[in-house]
């Protein structure tokens, strides 16, 4: 069940689809949105679903994920506020190419298909940033199959957790994840996955706790990752 939000106030600030626009624009886009909460675990649409609405993240996370025939999950990417979620469909009018579930409690606005190409008619230079974030889409999923073929599993792992991780600081990052959910992110068996993050956790790199995952040395897991450091 979908419970409507509090009220969003400016909650296009920092989406780079809207960031041209006007703010009295950017209002109306509000005033034409419709607030929608998820609860963690909820699905927000599925694979095949009519492509009728783009979704602007406000807060939490939500996993895009494709399902095999024989039911197996593949993660695709993880997206968090301000990232917007079902671009491609809105733009082609074609059913939903993935999936999307709330792995943590969600709030997020919703714009109509109609609503939207009736804001691009009227403020061309939002194709721009629509663009923009079709090439993200694009470059992210080139790196993911470049994963595949240059990294090992417990490289994949390693550097799943630090993007799930996101831009910080902080000396420990809790990630609210858990193991049959990281395998489907990283490519690999539950087993497997489990055996990465002992060897992470008996080096000092994480600990468990639970359903949760606290990452304690970013910096060694961004160096298994094959990432650059920061």
């Amino acid at each position: 069940m979908e419970v409507p939000a509090p009220n969003p106030g400016d909650a296009l600030t920092g989406v780079e689809i809207f960031a041209a626009l006007e703010p009295e624009v950017r209002q109306r886009v509000i005033a034409a949105a419709v607030p929608r909460t998820y609860r963690k675990g909820q699905l927000l649409f599925v694979e095949n679903d009519p492509g009728e609405s783009l979704i602007v993240l406000r807060r939490g996370a939500v996993m895009v994920f494709r399902t095999a025939p024989t039911g197996e999950r593949a993660v695709l990417s993880v997206q968090r506020p301000p990232d917007v979620l079902g671009e491609v469909s809105l733009l082609d009018g074609a059913p939903r190419s993935a999936s999307a579930e709330a792995i943590e409690d969600c709030s997020a606005l919703a714009l109509s298909r109609g609503a939207f190409i009736e804001l691009v008619h009227a403020n061309p230079r939002i194709l721009d940033a629509v663009m923009r974030s079709l090439g993200g889409l694009i470059r992210r999923l080139t790196d993911q199959n470049a994963d595949h073929v240059f990294l090992d599993l417990p490289g994949r792992v390693a550097k799943t957790l630090v993007r799930l991780a996101g831009d910080t600081t902080a000396p420990m990052v809790t990630i609210e994840l858990n193991q049959s959910q990281l395998a489907e992110m990283a490519g690999g068996s539950r087993q497997s996955v489990n055996q990465a993050i002992g060897s992470f956790a008996s080096r000092g790199w994480l600990r468990t706790e639970g359903r949760r995952i606290v990452v304690t040395d970013l910096a060694a897991l961004r160096r298994r990752g094959g990432m650059a450091d920061r």
